[in-house]
């Protein structure tokens, strides 16, 4: 009989040991090293150790980006989606981890959210992780929530609309790499101020872009911050169409993408009370509304100059969409193109040079690019991404219109009047008006760019 320890993976599936330092580990499987392909930012952690050291934070912390390292370093098969990932890593208190529900309640949020397999067992650390210096914040009394904040759209106006309404009873979770958010912060020490880790490939490269694992990336962090400062929920900033449409419009044969819906922070929840005895609840403020909407009521709150433009929507990394060596947003992206439709509901303009592709009423997709955009940059590949982001729309728009979808919005209003504590009926109405809503920018977009434009084409006469 082969021992354990030399067993391997079947070839279909992914093993990743998670190491303190140099130890073995089982063969077939991939190393992920602590200190190496999980590297800890003292600094940035110290922001979650505002109050006693609590070792279940940094754990949890390894756990997220294990589930990252092991998403991103297996590859989906041509032919299915599903994919079999088993992770061991190491913890201070492995009975916690193992614990019945708490393992339950994360299968089946990692399972739901990525449409994988996953198995995680936890493993006690030979050494105890170093605890960083504790730092002061003067944070007030009585926190009611926390949300997550990036330099997307959505989160600067949701922030800007909850601070209107909680004030300092709010507190803002940064998930980007950068330390703080001058635009918007005091020049001062803050909690929360970035991910305190980054994750890198280790023996195979990273070769899988889907990352629907980041989803769970982002509401593990918000929930640790939540249960470190004492706060009761997390609101989540997407509008319905980032909400509720990757999973009600599917790209190909994908599997539906559930990274900032409802389904899937209820999961969220029953994992996080399981280990942390602290129940914390997801709020969606704005899943009912479109982008459009979200960025007027924000701007007449908070004014024209409430910082909106400066933020960032684009899908692409700078190297291949920058101008002139300068950093701008590709325009033809998903989230770009509903962001410029978003804009343009809004009754608000940006400056052309906000993105690569300025002009999207251009006759073809290449003369939509700015004249000194590097030619040899424009690929098949960004011309399908492009594709893919207007056609998502266009069908999000006709899903109403459609005899052949009525199941699905009848199956997703019960789903989320189960979710959301809401009868069945009055979700209906809410679902059918962003639906609505949504049809309408789209349409006004579209007919705002005239007739001839590349974008028009693909939408309303399939011309690709």
């Amino acid at each position: 009989m082969t021992p354990a320890s030399e067993m391997q993976m079947p070839t279909t599936a992914i093993g990743v040991d998670v190491t303190e330092g140099g130890s073995r580990v089982r063969r077939g499987w991939l190393r992920c090293q602590i200190g190496r392909n999980v590297e800890f930012s003292t600094e940035r952690l110290e922001t979650y150790c505002f109050t006693d050291w609590k070792p279940i934070v940094y754990d949890a912390m390894l756990l997220a980006a294990a589930v990252e390292f092991g998403d991103r370093t297996q590859r989906r098969s041509a032919n299915r989606w599903d994919r079999e990932i088993e992770l061991r890593i190491p913890v201070h208190d492995p009975d916690r981890w193992n614990n019945g529900r708490v393992l339950n309640a994360l299968h089946d949020a990692l399972d739901f959210l990525t449409g994988d397999r996953w198995q995680v067992t936890f493993t006690l650390r030979a050494t105890p992780a170093n605890p960083p210096p504790q730092c002061r914040f003067d944070l007030p009394q009585g926190l009611q929530a926390v949300i997550p904040f990036s330099d997307g759209l959505d989160s600067r106006a949701v922030a800007g609309l909850m601070a209107l309404e909680l004030g300092d009873k709010l507190i803002r979770v940064r998930l980007g790499s950068k330390t703080s958010d001058t635009r918007t912060l005091p020049r001062k020490k803050h909690p929360f101020t970035s991910v305190p880790y980054r994750v890198r490939a280790g023996a195979q490269e990273f070769v899988e872009s889907s990352a629907r694992s980041r989803g769970f990336k982002f509401a593990l962090i918000s929930g640790l911050a939540a249960y470190l400062a004492k706060a009761s929920y997390i609101v989540v900033p997407e509008s319905g169409q980032g909400s509720l449409g990757p999973a009600l419009v599917t790209v190909g044969q994908a599997y539906e993408d559930y990274r900032s819906h409802p389904l899937f922070t209820d999961r969220m929840e029953s994992f996080l009370t399981a280990l942390l005895g602290h129940q914390i609840r997801f709020q969606f403020p704005r899943i009912w509304h479109t982008k459009a909407e979200t960025l007027a009521a924000y701007v007449k709150a908070c004014g024209p100059d409430s910082g909106w433009s400066d933020t960032w929507s684009c899908w692409q990394q700078t190297r291949q969409v920058s101008v002139e060596h300068k950093k701008r947003q590709c325009g033809i992206c998903a989230a770009c193109i509903l962001r410029r439709m978003s804009v343009h509901a809004a009754g608000l303009n940006e400056s052309e040079k906000t993105y690569v592709w300025e002009d999207l009423g251009a006759a073809s997709f290449r003369d939509g690019a700015a004249a000194t955009f590097d030619p040899k940059k424009i690929t098949g590949k960004l011309r399908q991404y492009a594709i893919a982001g207007a056609l998502h729309l266009d069908h999000l728009a006709a899903l109403l219109s459609s005899q052949a979808n009525l199941r699905t919005l009848d199956l997703t209003a019960f789903q989320l009047g189960k979710s959301l504590g809401l009868p069945e009926k009055e979700v209906r109405t809410k679902l059918a008006r962003l639906l609505t809503q949504h049809e309408r920018e789209w349409k006004d977009f579209v007919n705002s760019l005239g007739k001839n434009s590349f974008v028009a084409g693909w939408a309303t006469h399939g011309s690709v």
